[in-house]
C-alpha cells in the first residue's frame, strides 16, 4: 500500500503580540494531508492501514461516538484503500444520523450501535470475540486510533520539521499523537500536549507506557496542561468560541471547538502570561478533526467555516 499523501506545510503566524513577546510561533497543518483523513487521524491510521495488508485483513472495526472524527476518517480510509470499514458507534441508533455517520455510511461503513453501559466494555477480550462471531474477521482499530502503530506514525512528524524549535505542542485525547511526538524527538525539545478532556490525569502515565513500548526508554521532555478543556471533553463556552472566529480572521486558519480550539487558546494564554521564554520557537501541531465543526453549527455561520 503506497501512502498517497505529501508532507503538510508549516507557516509561520505574525503577528505584533507574538512579537511583542519574542515568540516564534509555526503552525504544523496537518490539517491539509487530506480533505477527509486529516492530521492526527491519518498519523495513526496509516501503520495499522499497512499491518492489515501485510496480514491480508480485508476489514476494519472500530469505535467511537456519533460525532467522531476516528469514525469519518476511517471511513474515507476505507474507501480510499478498498477496506471494508465497521463502526460500532456509542449509544442508541437514532432515525437522523449525524453528519459525521452520514458521511461513514456514504464511504460504506457498515454501523452498529452499542448502549452506553456495554461500550464501556467495549475493549474486553470477550466482547471483542462475540464480535467477531457476530461479524467475522477484521482488523481491530482502537477507539481514537491510539496503539504502538499510530504512536510510529505520528512520530514521523517530527522528520518533516525542518526548522530548529524549543518547544511543540499539539491537542490531546487518547495521547497516542502526544506520545508519537515524545517518540519522534527521542528526548529533545519539550513537547507540550492541552488535554481536551477534564478529569484526573490518566493521559501521563499511558503516554509514558507508550513512548516505553515503542522506543525502549523513558522519556520524560513532555507535560499535560489540563488548564484549558472549557468543562470537559466537547464543553465549549462563548469565549471559546470567539477566539476561534478571530483566529480565523487573523490568520486564515480553521480551527474547532473539541480539540484544536482549546489547544490554540491555551498557547496563546501561555504566551500572554509569559510561560515561555523571549526567544522561544514553537511549533503547534493543527491536528486536523473539522469535520467536528458539524456539531457546533449553532454557533457558527456556513460563511464563517466555508
Amino acid at each position: 500500500m503506497v501512502n498517497p499523501f505529501k508532507p503538510s506545510p508549516l507557516q509561520k503566524l505574525e503577528d505584533e503580540f507574538l512579537r511583542e513577546k519574542g515568540i516564534e510561533l509555526y503552525v504544523k497543518r496537518d490539517d491539509l494531508i487530506h480533505p477527509e483523513i486529516q492530521g492526527n487521524k491519518w498519523r495513526k491510521l496509516k501503520y495499522n492501514l499497512f499491518e492489515a495488508r501485510l496480514n491480508s485483513i480485508h476489514t476494519l472495526l472500530t469505535f467511537g461516538g456519533p460525532y467522531s472524527n476516528h469514525i469519518y476518517a476511517t471511513a474515507a480510509a476505507g474507501r480510499l484503500f478498498h477496506f471494508k470499514t465497521i463502526g460500532i458507534i456509542r449509544g442508541e441508533e437514532h432515525e437522523v444520523l449525524t453528519p459525521t455517520l452520514q458521511f461513514a455510511e456514504s464511504q460504506g461503513m457498515e454501523l452498529y450501535y452499542m448502549d452506553r453501559e456495554s461500550y464501556r466494555e467495549k475493549d474486553d477480550p470477550t466482547n471483542i470475540e462475540s464480535l467477531r462471531t457476530q461479524i467475522g474477521n477484521f482488523y481491530l482499530v482502537p477507539e481514537g486510533g491510539t496503539n504502538a502503530l499510530a504512536v510510529e506514525g505520528a512520530s514521523e512528524i517530527i522528520e518533516e520539521i525542518d526548522i530548529p524549535f524549543d518547544f511543540i505542542c499539539t491537542a490531546c485525547g487518547t495521547g497516542g499523537t502526544l506520545a508519537g511526538l515524545v517518540s519522534g524527538l527521542k528526548g529533545k525539545n519539550q513537547v507540550i500536549g492541552f488535554s481536551a478532556l477534564k478529569g484526573a490525569d490518566t493521559l501521563t502515565p499511558k503516554v509514558s507506557e507508550l513512548v516505553n513500548y515503542v522506543t525502549g526508554f523513558g522519556y520524560t521532555n513532555f507535560n499535560i496542561n489540563f488548564d484549558y478543556h472549557f468543562g470537559g471533553y466537547a464543553k465549549v463556552n462563548p469565549e471559546l468560541i470567539v477566539f476561534i472566529k478571530d483566529f480565523k480572521l487573523k490568520y486564515k486558519i480553521q480551527l474547532e471547538p473539541v480539540y484544536t480550539g482549546k489547544m490554540f487558546y491555551g498557547l496563546f494564554d501561555m504566551i500572554k502570561k509569559d510561560r515561555f521564554p523571549g526567544g522561544s520557537k514553537i511549533v503547534a501541531l493543527h491536528t486536523g478533526g473539522l469535520q467536528g465543526l458539524s456539531g457546533y453549527m449553532n454557533y457558527f455561520s456556513e460563511a464563517e467555516i466555508a
